[in-house]
């Protein structure tokens, strides 16, 4: 498969506050707040996985790390693994309005593709956002559902990252789909203030001082093999970000890191496999 690569605008991964229209007299407008009548939906600071998407009746189960986040500029973004949405999104009490959702064009596994389609569907138009727990379901005018769930933060050592993107300033490129399978770039970062992975062609280890949200990788060290160019130019992008001052956020199961001079990664956590410290080569 020929690589493809997808230039797309990015933000960092921000807030979503369904506006500011206050709490309405209720059964339960007393201090506990259990049976209050809002008219906000509070989703402020929380990152929200797609569980699954009904549109004209159908149900679609969503591929695992599927999300749909709002940015603080008026733009909804979507993934499901492959291709990047995005849509404005005007929002108002607990009414979100889209525009015309828009979409990168990578051929997709037909589950990803299915889930696409269905969110394109769903983007577009008026929805009601209703929190109950930990779980947001956004409906349609005609009926159609997104079912979201909060994702809590993953902790960032001792979790396997694997990286999905690569950045640039504001612009961001997936990592191509067709690497082999052992050559996926994901990183761990241990409690030792190091740091060890898979850069896209070799493995790598080195420091990584955490304080706070700031994170001064020192020089990576590794394997020197060498690999097809689409390998190559992956590793050094990768390498690029993990060397020297970067800052870091986590959403979810999301992890942004972005040195100095704008360069930066966007990596999922993954579960744990064998490989272990042996990747230290």
């Amino acid at each position: 498969m020929r690589t493809q690569r997808m230039a797309v605008s990015v933000s960092v991964l921000a807030l979503l506050t369904l506006a500011a229209c206050g709490t309405e007299p209720g059964s339960g407008s007393g201090g506990d707040g259990g049976d209050t009548v809002q008219s906000d939906v509070p989703v402020t600071g929380v990152a929200w996985s797609v569980d699954s998407l009904t549109v004209d009746g159908k149900k679609t189960e969503a591929p695992e790390g599927s999300r749909l986040e709002f940015d603080p500029k008026g733009r909804a973004k979507a993934g499901f693994g492959c291709n990047h949405i995005s849509a404005d999104a005007q929002v108002e009490g607990d009414r979100i309005t889209f525009g015309k959702p828009v979409s990168t064009q990578m051929a997709c596994d037909e589950a990803t593709e299915k889930a696409e389609k269905a969110a394109l569907a769903a983007m577009d138009g008026e929805v009601t956002a209703k929190l109950s727990g930990e779980k947001l379901t956004l409906t349609t005018e005609g009926g159609d559902t997104f079912a979201l769930s909060e994702e809590k933060p993953a902790a960032l050592a001792g979790t396997r990252w694997a990286v999905t993107t690569l950045l640039s300033g504001e612009t961001a490129t997936s990592v191509p789909a067709d690497l082999p399978k052992d050559r996926v770039p994901h990183l761990t970062f241990g409690e030792d203030g190091t740091v060890h992975g898979n850069s896209g062609c070799n493995s790598f280890h080195g420091k990584a001082d955490v304080k706070g949200s700031a994170i001064t990788f020192g020089t990576p060290a590794g394997t020197r093999k060498m690999c097809p160019e689409a390998e190559m130019e992956t590793e050094r992008a990768v390498l690029a970000a993990l060397d020297g001052p970067a800052t870091y956020t986590i959403k979810g199961s999301t992890l942004t890191v972005t040195s100095k001079d704008g360069k930066g990664i966007g990596a999922t956590a993954t579960p744990a496999t064998t490989e272990g410290t042996q990747e230290h080569g």
